[in-house]
């Protein structure tokens, strides 16, 4: 099919759509959700946590949350005590604590991709997610989530660009123009990864909200030997040795 990328191994499309085209024809996909789904589930299975993807900011939420008895995090970042799409409110989760994440980005993509073995990565685990992929063949999805505008829109973001082709950058096989043009952006900023980061729209943001600490988790690369890997309904830790 013309948007499928299939004549290569490497493939990268954004958002929603890239999950329904790209999935179904790749042995695994990677969602990418840099300044906060992927970094937040990265930090948070790291700590021994198990991170349940769930879409809706609604009352269903608390529903779900109770039927598997984790605790909620909130929708929103907040400076609040309590867990967050805020990656600083995860450093300190809890091993064995069961969280329920909603988000509309990176949970929503989790839990589009089917039967398609499925990854969380981030800059903190890029190169042991890129080696994870390996054990489920050459046909890798990378899924940039991008953000989105106030009417709902996809919003490619610098960052979720920057995190797929970091991961990319560690494989080895044919890339799609669209997976090399991700390779080629980081190449081209990771000497100053995390100053770009605080550049771009989406870190300018959280810095206004006061959540710079979240900019600097998300801009720390390769510190991280876990692979968050979708089983059961939730992330769980794998470690790459």
């Amino acid at each position: 099919m013309i948007f499928d990328q299939s004549e290569f191994e490497l493939r990268c499309e954004w958002g929603q759509q890239g999950v329904s085209q790209l999935a179904p024809i790749s042995d695994v996909v990677v969602i990418v959700d840099v300044l906060s789904f992927s970094t937040c589930v990265e930090i948070a299975t790291n700590n021994g946590a198990i991170v349940f993807p769930y879409q809706w900011k609604d009352r269903s939420a608390g529903d779900y949350a109770k039927s598997v008895q984790a605790e909620l995090a909130t929708s929103n970042r907040t400076s609040n005590n309590g867990y967050s799409l805020s990656p600083t409110s995860l450093t300190k989760i809890p091993t064995g604590a069961k969280l329920i994440l909603p988000s509309p980005n990176g949970s929503f993509l989790t839990l589009r991709t089917g039967t398609t073995p499925t990854l969380a990565g981030c800059l903190r685990n890029c190169e042991v997610v890129a080696q994870f992929t390996q054990r489920y063949g050459p046909k890798v999805a990378v899924i940039p989530a991008g953000e989105r505008w106030e009417d709902g829109t996809l919003r490619p973001a610098f960052e979720d660009l920057i995190g797929a082709g970091a991961i990319l950058s560690y494989l080895n096989g044919s890339l799609s123009p669209e997976a090399e043009t991700a390779v080629t952006v980081f190449n081209a900023y990771k000497q100053e990864l995390l100053v770009y980061l605080r550049k771009c729209s989406s870190g300018k943001e959280l810095i206004v909200r006061g959540f710079e600490s979240d900019v600097e988790l998300a801009g720390a690369i390769n510190i991280s030997s876990c692979v968050p890997l979708f089983t059961n309904n939730a992330y769980v830790k794998q470690v790459v040795v």
